[in-house]
């Protein structure tokens, strides 16, 4: 039987909360995410398909960075480009200005994708990687599906207009959030401001993304521009222990995704604080048991729990202790036996296991008896059935 036990407000230190402020963004879709806490802040349109420009550099690059991590290509591997690749630049767009005589690094082709927004170092990648860009493209939608992108499929390597292009903002959050942890190495290269291939840029050696001059922690990621979609941008700030990312799409002007995205970032830090609800260790709940020599198990956090909380929060939070109870001895001290799920106005619930606070061994011979008799006391005298 599933149980549900209601946390008074002195259990959790803090309790009710005021809801977050709402925040208006001038994104058609948008998604903003707290890595430190795992929350979500915002989901406008967050899981709609569209065009991504740019931005679907980053599957590109993450392509690449795997590559790398499995050793299959080294920093130092040149590549050669193709008059395919080399066409990009009189195309139009982004370029690191490859010529057909190039043979370029995986170095300097990750700095000519993040830092230049290259479509011909991409276009390389994806020739080098695969043999053509379109048999790139459908490795890159495959593993996009196996990552768990569920909105992503894509038609080239470098975000070229196409109707098979198409990410969501949700999915190039999370493909952010992988950059960011699994290659913490490779990651820094998003803070680079400036790369100029064999000084040939007459223009575009610098970094786009429009946050990472404004001192306030930002260290990544893409920015993005098609017809169809507008302006957009993925981005990562970084401020005392959180880290946000967050993905917009859908601004009139590059000017208007610069303000939006420094207006997120203000928002995502000012509005919510980080907060400690719950100690490690510290009993915040207890549960039956079953057949044990106690009749109930204190719960505990195994770790410290930690959220975020609207910064002008008083007076509490809500939180429930959810468990299929009786739980049957014996149970083994740091088991986990429960949930507690805590709810925040404005935001998901969140939700974290509860261990036992101690060993409960199986009851002897005398609590087997009365537990008996407990159950057939309860069988016997219940009232009769409702006939039927």
């Amino acid at each position: 039987m599933m149980k549900r036990l209601f946390l008074g407000i002195l259990a959790l230190t803090l309790l009710a909360s005021l809801p977050a402020q709402a925040f208006d963004t001038r994104a058609t879709s948008a998604w903003v995410y707290d890595m430190t806490t795992h929350t979500v802040l915002m989901d406008k349109n967050g899981e709609t398909p569209m065009p991504p420009a740019s931005m679907s550099k980053l599957m590109t690059v993450n392509m690449l960075f795997e590559a790398l991590k499995d050793g299959r290509v080294s920093m130092d591997t040149t590549f050669a480009v193709s008059a395919k690749a080399k066409a990009m630049t009189a195309a139009g767009g982004s370029t690191m200005y490859l010529q057909e005589s190039d043979r370029p690094t995986v170095q300097d082709l990750i700095h000519g994708m993040i830092v230049n927004s290259g479509n011909d170092a991409c276009v390389v990648v994806a020739e080098g990687l695969a043999g053509s860009e379109e048999a790139f493209a459908a490795q890159m939608t495959e593993r996009a599906r196996a990552l768990g992108l569920e909105n992503s499929t894509f038609a080239n390597a470098s975000g070229w207009p196409d109707p098979g292009q198409r990410m969501s903002m949700k999915d190039l959050g999370l493909l952010s959030v992988r950059l960011i942890e699994q290659f913490p190495d490779l990651y820094p290269v998003f803070s680079e401001t400036e790369f100029n291939y064999k000084n040939r840029a007459p223009a575009n050696a610098h970094n786009r993304n429009p946050l990472l001059e404004l001192n306030i922690g930002a260290d990544g990621l893409k920015t993005g521009h098609t017809e169809e979609a507008g302006f957009g941008m993925v981005g990562s700030v970084k401020q005392g222990e959180r880290r946000i990312v967050f993905a917009i799409s859908g601004m009139a002007s590059a000017k208007e995704r610069a303000e939006e995205a420094e207006r997120i970032a203000t928002w995502a830090f000012r509005e919510f604080a980080l907060k400690t609800v719950a100690k490690a260790g510290v009993q915040v709940a207890t549960a039956n048991v079953f057949m044990g020599d106690a009749a109930t198990v204190g719960l505990v956090p195994a770790e410290d729990i930690r959220l975020l909380v609207p910064a002008l929060a008083h007076d509490g939070l809500s939180a429930q202790v959810v468990y299929t109870g009786p739980i049957s001895a014996p149970i083994a001290k740091g088991a986990e036996v429960a949930q507690l799920v805590i709810s925040v106005p404005g935001l998901p619930d969140h939700q974290e296991p509860l261990v036992a606070e101690t060993d409960v061994a199986k009851g002897g011979f005398v609590t087997r008896l009365l537990t008996a008799a407990d159950v057939l006391r309860a069988k016997y005298m219940a009232p009769d059935a409702p006939a039927s």
